[in-house]
């Protein structure tokens, strides 16, 4: 993907979750139930913000908590280099604060959606407990546990088939991450700016930056790159032998043999992205037991209606063998279809750009 749309992407990403911050933050507004009932009080908005993640994983926007797990997972299996994961890191991350601020300055801030005094008090509270009640370290392992639950969302969604399923695969994980006040650091992003942009007093950008900005973010990386990335990448895909197709290219595993031709481990150490096989269905198809793989044709709209362009971009590059368990053959399933002929089309049918 071309950098402005990268980058774009990330943007709205962080416009989109910033609404659910404002939903959250709104709904907090309750002085009763924070007195009296904040358990409850946290449940429901914990219900409710979830909307925000839907938005973003339906529409393939950008968060780059979801880019620490996908990135990691196409890195490991060789399909992009370690700069270019950085590199999507570093543009998503920018992009996502500076959509949070523009929804934090223009849309609620001179909106004046937390002007009344009952909200300016719950934005301060909610921050005081953001920032200056817990540890630096309590900040960085509460990090861990929201991006654990994050990604957990957005992976269970890639193998949800239909719209309805995909927001039920969402809205749980996510549910969790907020009812346990768990640390995002996009999220982070609005709650915290919101509250220097209404004046606290005990919260300066300096501050914000170290104390919650630093440690939520190392957080997230370890909680969606190591606990989701790297751990379903060794139990599903990593070791595995045979072949997967996805949009019409082969991609052979560790120790597939092709043509009587060795898939070298050295050969392929040499290159750090992996390229599509060029050997023919046919060939493939020796190594499956002589069953073809092949998409869905073309035509068939089933593939629009239920995967996003990003959506089946980001399965490309993260798979590249055919899993034998459960949770990550139902991904591959999504794509992939066994005893259909594919057309001579398939390989023009989606055109994915490498990060």
């Amino acid at each position: 993907m071309r950098l402005d749309k990268m980058f774009m992407s990330a943007v709205i990403a962080g416009m989109l979750l910033s609404f659910a911050c404002a939903a959250l933050l709104s709904t907090n507004a309750s002085p009763w139930f924070q007195e009296n009932a904040p358990g409850l009080l946290r449940t429901i908005a914990a219900l409710i913000f979830p909307f925000g993640l839907t938005m973003v994983i339906v529409t393939g926007t950008d968060l780059c908590t979801g880019s620490f797990m996908i990135t990691t997972i196409a890195a490991l299996q060789r399909r992009i280099s370690i700069p270019k994961m950085l590199l999507h890191w570093f543009v998503t991350f920018w992009g996502n604060l500076a959509g949070s601020l523009f929804v934090v300055a223009i849309i609620t801030g001179y909106g004046g959606v937390f002007s009344a005094p009952v909200y300016q008090k719950t934005v301060f509270s909610f921050n005081a407990s953001k920032v200056l009640v817990p540890t630096w370290h309590g900040v960085f392992l509460r990090g861990i546990g929201a991006n654990w639950l994050v990604c957990m969302a957005a992976f269970l969604a890639y193998m949800a088939r239909e719209y309805f399923s995909k927001v039920m695969a969402i809205w749980w994980p996510t549910f969790a991450f907020v009812c346990l006040g768990f640390d995002h650091v996009v999220a982070n992003m609005f709650f915290v700016p919101t509250a220097i942009f209404l004046g606290d007093p005990a919260i300066s950008v300096s501050f914000y930056i170290w104390k919650s900005l630093i440690p939520a973010l190392i957080g997230n990386i370890i909680g969606g790159g190591l606990f989701v990335g790297v751990a379903y990448w060794y139990i599903h895909v990593s070791g595995e032998q045979g072949p997967i197709s996805i949009d019409g290219g082969f991609f052979p595993g560790d120790q597939v043999v092709l043509n009587g031709r060795a898939d070298d481990a050295s050969e392929r150490a040499s290159s750090t992205e992996r390229k599509p096989s060029h050997s023919s269905p046919e060939a493939m198809s020796q190594v499956v037991g002589q069953r073809e793989v092949a998409l869905l044709p073309a035509h068939d709209l089933s593939i629009a209606c239920l995967h996003s362009r990003k959506e089946l971009y980001e399965l490309r590059c993260a798979l590249q063998v055919r899993p034998r368990t459960a949770p990550a053959r139902a991904i591959a399933d999504d794509l992939v279809y066994t005893d259909h002929a594919a057309p001579p089309s398939m390989s023009a049918s989606f055109d994915m750009m490498d990060l």
